[in-house]
């Protein structure tokens, strides 16, 4: 089981840097965006499927990504997509 300390996440930056050091340990990388963050579950950088992550607080990360900006300037929410991503990537999450 990994786990994930959501406290912190307020970017975009954070949320892939927690869920790198999650899974990799500190200054892990487990991928810089969605596109990236999708190779690592297919690929060899520290994950074997199926795995659970226990995620601790995503109300910080909810609140700060849910409605974060395309660089055409439409909204999506960050969080959602991580988390379709992960299930995509047979990873299984909770929240504390």
């Amino acid at each position: 089981m990994y786990e994930l300390e959501g406290r912190h996440i307020t970017d975009e930056p954070s949320l892939f840097l927690a869920l790198g050091e999650a899974v990799n340990g500190p200054g892990g990388y487990f991928g810089g965006c969605a596109a990236a963050l999708a190779d690592c579950l297919r690929g060899n950088f520290g994950y074997t499927a199926p795995a659970t992550l226990l995620w601790r607080d995503i109300a910080f990360a909810r609140e700060h990504l849910s409605h974060v900006l395309t660089s055409e300037g439409e909204p999506y929410d960050l969080v959602a997509l991580v988390l379709e991503v992960l299930v995509e990537g047979h990873m299984r999450f909770t929240f504390a």
